[in-house]
């Protein structure tokens, strides 16, 4: 059975591992946030990776050598010698917090806070941490697998204590 893997790629190669992954038939996810560059003669909101140096693929063991022979893949990330698989939720998460219209942005990996579970709005049904700042709420998505996280505002009456 395939899982999702986080890949560790070369500087600026992400968007590339993931087309030529496709290429190969291997499912990819890029995750990322617009961004304005500026140059000296014009401004583009470009879309950078969200977790520069990672992508994400799913695969089973038999399709390993191909996607590390993939032009830009560094490594997938392992533990213990053994390629880590990132749970299902933590991907749906973040694809469905990219998929939305809320505000986010990449935040330091955060393992303090209480876990919460979003009961309305765009993200219902998504797990994460909770950190409040002011009258608003950050809820805090993490891929721990590659200790990157997303954080975005949401109401805080839409959170419930999750478990």
């Amino acid at each position: 059975m395939s899982s999702w893997y986080a890949l560790w790629t070369r500087s600026r190669h992400e968007p590339s591992v993931c087309r030529e992954l496709g290429t190969r038939q291997v499912e990819s996810f890029l995750p990322t946030v617009p961004r304005w560059s500026t140059w000296k003669d014009r401004k583009k909101k470009i879309d950078w990776p969200l977790f520069p140096g990672y992508c994400f693929a799913r695969f089973d063991h038999d399709a390993r050598f191909r996607v590390l022979n993939c032009t830009g893949v560094v490594s997938i990330v392992s533990f213990g010698g053994e390629p880590a698989a990132v749970p299902d939720q933590e991907i749906e998460s973040v694809r469905r917090l990219v998929d939305s219209d809320l505000q986010y942005d990449p935040c330091p990996f955060v393992r303090e806070g209480a876990m919460v579970e979003v009961v309305h709005g765009p993200l219902a049904g998504v797990t994460g941490r909770l950190l409040r700042k002011g009258p608003r709420a950050h809820l805090v998505l993490s891929v721990e697998s590659v200790s990157q996280s997303v954080s975005v505002q949401v109401d805080a009456a839409d959170v419930v204590p999750f478990g």
